[in-house]
């Protein structure tokens, strides 16, 4: 199958949003440990890093990182954008050995190799973006019994984890933080996926925000993210910077490829083939971050650095 023109523009986009949000990550850790020097870290739930700068600055980024992806799904579907977040782990990876000193094995250079593969996979084989006239054709998609059930079974575990979990094992299994964003991040993408369009479909001469569905999507929209950044601070100021990213990548993405073939329904346009192919680019991608993960404690840590928890 073809790469069509809109599949191009939300490629350059995911590859544009990849490069800010990995740049993003080191940004905040460095303005995360200068607030914790001098007040209560975030991993502690203190909030300190609201007046470090550095904090901000990698706020920015995230937001325009975040900006370009939300615009990437408005012409892609999420099989293609979201695997592409791979690239943000790269980015995070390198500037983490470099700034960080938090070291990159050769064996870690190899996952990276093996998530820019798994990537091209998945690009070259990606469905086709259906064609929606109105937010309301995804507010019906969104309230099918298949995705209903999805959502319940998402803030349940969301609750559950953030009641019964985070306060007995937050700060030493890094899966109940990272677990919760990725849970939450599935929902925002479809949510974002719907606003991007109706902001597509607006500019194109046919308004979508005078649909009180179009208003809906975007507070599920702020609510999830708000959830996201919180649990993701607590995650990045407790844990290695490395290794983080590439299991919230594994996570989130898994989660949210998922969510999309129950509520778009991706799969339905392809063959057994295509569909094939871009199954193996996905697992060549997460081989590729499991080798990041398990290598990043090889590399040598300076002796007055402390090994952060980095238990699963």
């Amino acid at each position: 199958m073809g790469v069509s023109v809109d599949n191009i523009r939300g490629l350059v986009l995911a590859m544009s949003s990849s490069i800010f949000i990995g740049s993003s990550f080191i940004v905040k850790k460095k303005g995360l440990k200068r607030a914790g020097a001098y007040g209560v870290s975030a991993g502690s739930g203190g909030f300190s890093y609201l007046y470090e700068p550095l904090w901000w600055a990698g706020m920015l980024t995230m937001i325009l990182g975040e900006a370009a992806n939300f615009a990437a799904y408005a012409f892609a579907p999420a099989i293609l954008v979201t695997p592409l977040g791979a690239l943000s782990i790269i980015v995070s990876a390198v500037l983490a050995h470099f700034m960080l000193n938090e070291k990159l094995h050769i064996f870690g250079v190899l996952g990276c190799v093996l998530c820019v593969v798994g990537s091209t996979s998945i690009v070259l084989h990606a469905p086709i973006e259906k064609d929606i006239e109105s937010v309301k054709e995804v507010w019906y998609l969104a309230t099918e019994p298949g995705f209903i059930s999805y959502a319940c079974v998402v803030l349940f575990l969301v609750i559950f984890f953030i009641v019964q979990l985070v306060p007995r094992y937050g700060q030493t299994h890094m899966v109940i933080y990272v677990g919760i964003c990725s849970l939450m991040g599935s929902l925002t993408v479809m949510s974002v996926k719907a606003v991007g369009i109706a902001l597509k479909l607006t500019f194109s001469g046919m308004n979508q925000f005078v649909y009180v569905q179009t208003w809906i999507f975007i507070l599920v929209v702020v609510m999830c993210c708000l959830m996201q950044m919180n649990y993701l601070n607590k995650a990045l100021d407790t844990f290695n910077t490395a290794v983080i990213s590439p299991v919230y990548y594994v996570m989130f993405t898994s989660l949210t490829i998922f969510a999309s073939m129950i509520m778009f329904k991706d799969w339905d346009s392809q063959n057994a083939s295509q569909i094939v192919t871009e199954i193996c680019g996905f697992i060549t991608i997460l081989s590729g971050t499991f080798l990041l993960h398990k290598t990043m404690d090889m590399g040598v840590k300076p002796p007055s650095e402390p090994t952060p928890p980095n238990n699963l």
